[in-house]
């Protein structure tokens, strides 16, 4: 089995995305795939055969205040308007770039959306059929940034963006059976997080211990996860495909010109792809 894991990372995400449109174009399959955060997002576009959807997304409509803006923020609690993007406005069926879910459901493989429990700071794993028709919120719930969001609620439970507890999630791929992994970082594959952001984060959550535990150690969690994907990679079982540089983008960065740049080298480098599938 072959899996696929992307990290997300917020508007660097349009690095995922040009990786899965090279991957629609060369015709490349993934038996078990991991989205995280904007990854989430990027993987329900690949599975429904939506080439350049989510491309729009970053590059056009991220620029819209009812997107994000700090007009969000004042009036809701929360700079990204989740509902917005991931629901009526953009995705659902009468949206203005609705998300194919019945091609995305159709499809056999299984996939699964990150998302950190607020009350218990723990990941939780929704299966993409845990979803329905205009239903989104395990995406949702996987790309609610800590502290520019207010947690996002969806079925009776609380949730922040899965990065906080799972970053690289690719352990759960060979937990599931796959031989070898594909994982897509938004940062070069040689960048280690630094603690100190997190921990300045961390301290503006303390309604959510748990939470804000799990992000006062996410530099470490990360770190750690990315040496070993960097040992997996040395023995041939992962292939770590991410930018050699990002622009100087960080999460929310609206640049247009930098994210047309991350697109193109994710396009790019996900033709290191089809060589690592075959053995070579």
């Amino acid at each position: 089995m072959i899996g696929v894991v992307d990290v997300g990372g917020g508007l660097r995400g349009v690095y995922g995305a040009g990786v899965f449109d090279t991957c629609l174009d060369e015709g490349i399959a993934f038996d078990y795939l991991i989205g995280v955060s904007a990854g989430s997002a990027n993987v329900a576009s690949f599975l429904a055969g939506q080439k350049g959807r989510n491309l729009k997304f970053y590059a056009d409509y991220s620029f819209r205040k009812a997107y994000m803006s700090f007009r969000n923020l004042l009036r809701r609690g929360s700079y990204l308007d989740l509902d917005y993007i991931y629901g009526d406005a953009l995705t659902n069926a009468g949206g203005e770039y609705p998300l194919d879910y019945q091609a995305m459901a159709a499809r056999p493989e299984t996939a699964k959306i990150v998302a950190t429990d607020v009350a218990t700071g723990q990941p939780v794993y929704f299966d993409f059929h845990d979803m329905a028709q205009d239903d989104y919120g395990a995406i949702k719930a996987s790309c609610c940034v800590p502290v520019v969001n207010r947690p996002y609620r969806w079925r009776g439970k609380a949730y922040y963006d899965g990065g906080l507890s799972d970053p690289i999630p690719f352990q759960q791929a060979f937990q599931a059976g796959c031989d070898r992994v594909v994982v897509i970082l938004t940062r070069p594959k040689d960048y280690y997080r630094d603690p100190k952001k997190d921990q300045r984060m961390a301290k503006l959550l303390r309604k959510y211990p748990n939470a804000a535990r799990v992000l006062a150690l996410r530099a470490e969690t990360y770190n750690r996860q990315l040496e070993q994907a960097h040992a997996l990679a040395q023995a041939g079982k992962v292939l770590l495909v991410a930018p050699d540089d990002i622009g100087g983008m960080s999460t929310l960065t609206k640049d247009r010109g930098a994210i047309l740049t991350m697109y193109h080298k994710g396009r790019s480098d996900a033709k290191a792809i089809g060589a690592f599938l075959a053995g070579k």
